[in-house]
């Protein structure tokens, strides 16, 4: 029997629990990612992780601000959603603008602007873009840890230059 024959995968990946959630639609003005940013840190103080509140205020601010700076279409809306499960926090911004597509940029010495896409991908354990029937979603997640032994941070390891594992 081949595994087109065998059916549906007997142990399918389950969708993990979402213990809480939040999401707001705002309008593209530099104020309100300040209130995105304060709204983000509160309601993670609040859902019981302390611990992430600044690094999810960080990475909401700089995901909406490319917003912002990138995905609005006059007259339209962008969405930032939180969704924090046992395993994870994520935290999604979505925008208008499905043809732009974010990716991190080496910014010269001089410039004001074009960090954000490297701070997102240092500071998250995961970050991407999803693609929406109208528009883009870009999201970026933390990990939840827990206990003091868990250290903080990306965790992702890479192989370094000399072909040994270290953690970036």
């Amino acid at each position: 029997m081949t595994a087109a024959e065998q059916g549906p995968d007997p142990t399918p990946e389950l969708e993990p629990v979402v213990l809480h959630e939040d999401r707001l639609d705002n309008t593209p003005t530099a104020h309100n990612i300040s209130l995105c940013r304060r709204r983000a840190a509160r309601l993670v103080l609040q859902w019981g992780h302390p611990n992430l509140a600044g690094d999810a205020a960080l990475l909401v601010s700089e995901l909406a601000t490319n917003a912002l700076l990138h995905g609005v279409i006059r007259g339209r809306l962008f969405r930032v959603h939180l969704t924090l499960t046992a395993t994870r926090l994520r935290i999604a911004v979505s925008d208008a603008r499905g043809e732009r597509l974010p990716g991190p940029r080496e910014a010269a010495a001089d410039e004001c602007y074009g960090r954000g896409l490297l701070i997102v991908a240092r500071l998250a354990d995961r970050w991407g873009v999803e693609p929406r029937t109208v528009g883009k979603t870009v999201f970026a997640e933390l990990a939840v840890r827990r206990g003091p032994d868990m250290p903080m941070g990306p965790h992702e390891v890479r192989a370094g230059p000399s072909g040994k594992a270290t953690p970036r």
